[in-house]
């Protein structure tokens, strides 16, 4: 007979997705116990254990015979959240979407490794992205190596922990900085040697990719989502054929009108290279609009410069970029030319700009000053010290659809958490893949996050349009977990998370298949998601009954070696 223990929680008649994608949901009851998912039976069995008065310090959760479903916590596979963790220790724009594990150090920069000088630019270059925290004072003395950056977020900064799990990613910018700084030039034989130096030390401290070889994977943000995407793929798929290493296309969209109808055209490359042995996967986010910060829409020989206002000062430099702008198309665009239409402005550090800013485009803004709109934005990336974040209204979404399809891709929310007004993906990626485009395009229907009117409550029908259904995955909701929870667990090797499965990790997400949907909105974008009754991260609630806990167990994901060997676990 089964037996309960004080302190187990107990998912009674759950449906279970167990993450596999190839598992037909079924109807059981798990116990979590000590962090742990500790037994998974029929419901039958546990009613000897459950009669009567429940043991003190055991927790029951009635799941209505199926009504409630018990996935795998959601893995972010492209997050922003590498100070947040630490200076937002609530995190609530991803434990109330069902975030339990996130993978930061992304594109190529971050906060480690480091040295104080190169700390110091970092800081403020990626502020658009990460915010710039100036308490507590030590907040960046902390650490230096991935393995001290690391151990801070174990702990946190009041040695209470951080919301969800966390693995890094080493940064080759990083690496780059560290050796021969900001020079434009190709390194050295020696100074290459040197960045696979410090890449090894970081991979030994637990960093889980970044990496030449077939220890970690490659997740490289490459050269353009516009003009030339497809080529800029193709030539991350080379490399991959070349080095054999595992390559994971992060945000793999096809943006700009260049790319109309163009999806095909990369999935078949990805096709064949996978034909040929080549290991290849990918995350999107499930929006049209992109978001970055604007100073990283000026040419990198601008951006990358010693000292980039002095260039913005200079007419002869300015006329330049200008010509660059209208004319070439400048590689912090993609290729293509700028349309100031399209150049959303969602975030300022300087408050005195907010109401003059937030919320509109650059064109309107430039109205508004009487100016030529090139003018604005050289004023605004002045006048908000290249803070600024935007939102780039240039997503295709027949390429959206047709990439997360795709068997080898994954969920990512590339979601900038600190700006003002920031892109609803932070806060609702997840529950919208599983609602919008799992179960409500299959039923001709689509809820409007763009308009003004666009309704953030559970209101009534009407704010939903009728559209031409559309199955987006064929293997049903299975499916659909499966890319947000095991596969991405596959992609990061992590050996014990990703999979409702006995002694996994208890990171587990209740939801309502009907009910589950994102809130967030272009107008109101720091919304929780709806229908999500219980987040738990490594056996502790997050999520309980609908309401954050405030609860901090996550931990670091680190990769170490097994024994003397090549061979390489995360965990």
């Amino acid at each position: 007979m089964a037996t309960l223990q004080q302190g187990d929680i107990v998912f009674r008649s759950a449906t279970v997705f167990d993450g596999t994608g190839s598992t037909p949901r079924y109807v059981a009851s798990v116990v979590v116990r000590q962090g742990f998912i500790h037994s998974i039976s029929q419901p039958t069995t546990l009613n000897d254990a459950l009669k009567g008065d429940i043991k003190a310090g055991i927790r029951v959760i009635d799941c209505d015979n199926g009504r409630w479903c018990l996935c795998p916590g959601f893995i972010d596979m492209h997050a922003h959240s590498d100070l947040s963790l630490l200076h937002t220790p609530d995190h609530l724009a991803k434990i109330t979407q069902g975030v339990t594990t996130e993978v930061i150090g992304q594109d190529g920069i971050s906060y480690a490794p480091t040295d104080d000088a190169a700390m110091a630019r970092i800081r403020k270059q990626i502020a658009g992205w990460n915010g710039n925290p100036k308490e507590p004072a030590d907040f960046f003395d902390r650490w230096r190596t991935v393995g001290e950056y690391l151990d801070v977020l174990d702990t946190g900064l009041d040695g209470k922990g951080i919301a969800t799990n966390a693995a890094f990613l080493v940064p080759q910018g990083n690496l780059r900085i560290l050796t021969i700084g900001y020079e434009d030039r190709a390194a050295t034989p020696e100074e290459l040697e040197r960045m696979k130096e410090i890449l090894t030390v970081s991979l030994e401290q637990g960093a889980v990719g970044m990496s030449s070889g077939l220890t970690a994977y490659y997740c490289p943000h490459h050269r353009s989502y516009g003009k030339g995407a497809i080529e800029a793929y193709a030539e991350m798929i080379q490399l991959a054929r070349q080095t054999g290493v595992r390559l994971h296309l992060t945000h793999a969209t096809l943006n700009a009108p260049h790319n109309v109808g163009r999806a095909d055209e990369l999935l078949k490359m990805i096709d064949e290279a996978i034909e040929e042995g080549v290991d290849i996967s990918m995350d999107t986010y499930p929006y049209l609009p992109g978001s970055t910060t604007l100073g990283s829409l000026l040419p990198t020989w601008a951006s990358s410069a010693s000292d980039t206002l002095s260039v913005l000062n200079d007419p002869a430099q300015l006329e330049k970029i200008k010509h660059h702008y209208l004319v070439v198309g400048p590689d912090g665009r993609h290729g293509s030319t700028l349309d100031w239409d399209l150049i959303e402005i969602g975030g300022v550090m300087n408050n005195d700009l907010a109401d003059a800013c937030i919320g509109k485009r650059i064109s309107q803004i430039a109205s508004e000053r009487n100016e030529d709109s090139f003018d604005t934005f050289i004023w605004l990336l002045k006048a908000d010290d290249f803070s600024s974040t935007i939102l780039a209204h240039v997503g295709i979404e027949d390429n959206v659809r047709k990439i997360m399809r795709h068997p080898r891709h994954t969920g990512g929310s590339d979601g900038i958490l600190t700006s003002t007004k920031p892109h609803p993906r932070g806060w609702g990626t997840f529950p919208r893949y599983l609602g919008h485009y799992g179960r409500d395009l299959a039923e001709g229907k689509s809820r409007n996050i763009y308009a003004a009117k666009a309704n953030i409550e559970d209101g009534p029908a009407e704010e939903f349009e009728v559209v031409e259904p559309e199955t987006i995955f064929v293997g049903g909701l299975e499916e659909a977990v499966n890319h947000l929870t095991g596969r991405p667990a596959e992609v990061v090797r992590m050996r014990d998370r990703g999979l409702v499965k006995e002694e996994y990790r208890a990171d587990l997400v209740l939801f309502d298949a009907e009910g589950i949907r994102d809130r967030a909105t272009f107008v109101e974008p720091k919304q929780p998601a709806a229908g999500i009754r219980a987040v738990l991260v490594n056996g502790a609630f997050a999520v309980d009954e609908g309401k954050p806990t405030g609860a901090r167990a996550g931990r670091t994901v680190r990769m170490k070696r097994k024994g003397e060997g090549r061979t390489w676990t995360v965990g």
